[in-house]
């Protein structure tokens, strides 16, 4: 097991990992699809179904860039129901709260198995509930791309929205009236999917600079709308005015300038949360104080990086998905405004991936443990409400891992004796930013020499447990049943963790 997890792993799954590459310490790829001589253009869904004659028991993926705007994943759930397919294992990259349309599927047993790096919404409660006849296997973002380049999850057909295709079959999110950005988590999907369909809203003659290439595609699908644009990506996002979320920004900042890291040339990730987002802002602002340039940002990118990048304070934006309408216009218009795909970003058989040149990384929490595992992926209460994503790829990969959050959140305390679900190992994570103090990995042993002498409120990890209890009282454990409901998959393929079924009395 990885260091710093330590769970009730059933005997059968003890160091069992998906990926015989990484049992066998090696790096294996399969073949890439073939080229695709001839484009098949297609009327409908149903024409697609039938001369690909997809069937009970298939693999059907699809990306996630359009995200709560998505219309195509319910236009095939669609056919699926009609033809009452069975057995359908759904690997999607992540799954919406929009996506209302699999949970009839899924109780009606069309859907049994899902593969996804993040769940939330309707199917997240039923699966929380048992509903699902299979398995739910819970991937990283990096983590899905080496299990699809690496043959352990092999997809039959590939779903991909895209804005804008050209008679090649190239394929671009910049433009179209349902541009989403970069198309970063769909390019596993194009380059080894046994079949790969491009369905669009905007056919054009010849696309100049593209993202998805057109050779790998077997059909196009023309429709009259692949999502609503208002739900693909927000107008702004905000940074936050809650006075608890700005001081653990401003310390967080305040922390990295001491620690050395905002110099020259570095590099870092944050998420788009609001109080992510103030903490980007901090750091702006010492970046201007001491007249230095960042090598990169990368990750999910917001009008936050953009303005800091056409202000010169980044050379390079390396970009999976862009989260704002700033972000879309921004990959449309500067040339070090960079895609990259989620393998690029995140997989462990990359050469080098993005996530392994970043110097830190600013994360969110569910809960964190006393042997600082995070838990992203289900609540206090153990019902899934999310899921990797990236968090443990960059927390892997980064020089310095922080976590940031509230102490208590709605009454609760953040730190825990043991989180419910392991979605990112102790091993991984380095420090802990709350309002009332900060906790520092016993294991980095660098960072309490450079801080010992400081006028930083450290304390240990315990100390703020205790001190969360103080405020809140000690929480009764959640009680779960025997049933496992899905697993939680470490980016190597190693299963970290079991969510198991809560026991409401």
């Amino acid at each position: 097991m990885l260091n710093g997890v330590n769970r009730l792993i059933p005997d059968e799954l003890e160091g069992y990992t998906t990926s015989d590459a990484f049992k066998n310490k090696k790096r294996v790829l399969i073949e890439k699809k073939p080229f695709v001589e001839k484009k098949r253009f297609f009327d409908n869904l149903t024409q697609v179904f039938d001369e690909l004659r997809i069937d009970s028991g298939m693999t059907i993926s699809f990306h996630h860039h359009l995200r709560n705007g998505d219309y195509i994943i319910g236009q095939v759930a669609l056919e699926i129901k009609s033809r009452n397919l069975r057995n359908i294992h759904l690997a999607p990259s992540s799954i919406f709260p929009s996506y209302n349309s699999l949970v009839e599927l899924i109780r009606d047993k069309n859907i049994t198995d899902i593969h996804t790096n993040y769940l939330n919404g309707e199917v997240a409660k039923i699966i929380s509930n048992g509903e699902l006849a299979g398995n739910l296997v819970m991937n990283t973002h990096g983590g899905r791309a080496r299990a699809i380049e690496s043959g352990d999850l092999k997809i039959d057909v590939a779903f991909i929205a895209c804005p804008t295709v050209d008679k090649f079959g190239n394929g671009s999110g910049a433009i179209g009236k349902s541009a989403c950005g970069t198309l970063g988590y769909a390019i596993s999907d194009l380059e080894y999917a046994r079949k790969v369909i491009l369905v669009t809203d905007n056919l054009i003659e010849i696309l100049d600079n593209y993202q998805l290439d057109g050779r790998y595609v077997d059909g196009i699908l023309v429709v009259d709308s692949i999502g609503d644009a208002k739900g693909i990506v927000s107008g702004t996002t905000e940074i936050t005015k809650d006075p608890i979320g700005l001081k653990i920004a401003k310390d967080t900042a305040t922390l990295l300038d001491y620690l050395g890291v905002i110099k020259k040339g570095f590099s870092m990730q944050t998420g788009a949360g609001k109080t992510s987002l103030a903490v980007v802002k901090y750091i702006e602002e010492i970046m201007k104080r001491k007249e230095i340039t960042g090598r990169f940002a990368s990750g999910g990118i917001t009008k936050a990086y953009v303005d800091m990048l056409e202000n010169g304070l980044f050379d390079k934006l390396y970009d999976v998905q862009c989260f704002d309408l700033h972000a879309v216009n921004s990959y449309n218009k500067n040339n070090n405004h960079l895609a990259m795909s989620a393998s690029e970003y995140g997989n462990p058989f990359e050469n080098n991936p993005i996530c392994n040149e970043l110097d830190f990384v600013i994360l969110g929490a569910t809960e964190i443990d006393l042997s600082f595992n995070v838990n992203v992926t289900t609540d206090s209460l153990g019902n899934i409400i999310g899921g990797s994503g990236g968090h443990a790829d960059i927390a892997y990969g980064s020089g310095i891992t922080i976590i940031i959050s509230p102490l208590v959140k709605s009454r609760i305390p953040i730190v825990k004796e043991e989180v419910m679900t392991v979605t990112t190992p102790g091993s991984d994570v380095d420090i802990l930013v709350t309002e009332r103090g900060i906790a520092i990995n016993p294991k980095r042993i660098d960072l309490l020499e450079k801080l010992k002498n400081s006028a930083f409120p450290v304390y240990t990890i315990k100390e703020l447990l205790d001190l969360a209890h103080s405020i809140t009282g000690v929480p009764n454990k959640i009680k779960t049943k025997d049933k496992i409901i899905g697993y939680v998959e470490y980016r190597d393929g190693t299963i970290i963790d079991c969510i198991r079924q809560v026991e409401y009395v």
